[in-house]
């Protein structure tokens, strides 16, 4: 039987934690910020957990 493998643009986007949560960076801060308020920068700088519909899809294309 082949390995199993993840698939590797998911796997550059997400990562899990130790408790099986699937853990993303916020898109929207890589440029165009200067219109941007400061609280809404600040906000997209942390890691945030995706939601239980997503994370089930997330974890089947990331067998490891």
């Amino acid at each position: 039987m082949p390995k199993m493998k993840s698939h590797r643009g998911a796997a550059k986007r997400f990562k899990l934690t130790g408790s099986g949560l699937v853990k993303h960076y916020p898109s929207n801060k890589h440029h165009k910020n200067t219109h941007k308020k400061e609280n809404r920068i600040r906000a997209l700088k942390r890691n945030l957990v995706l939601s239980k519909s997503f994370q089930k899809n997330i974890r089947e294309i990331l067998p490891h």
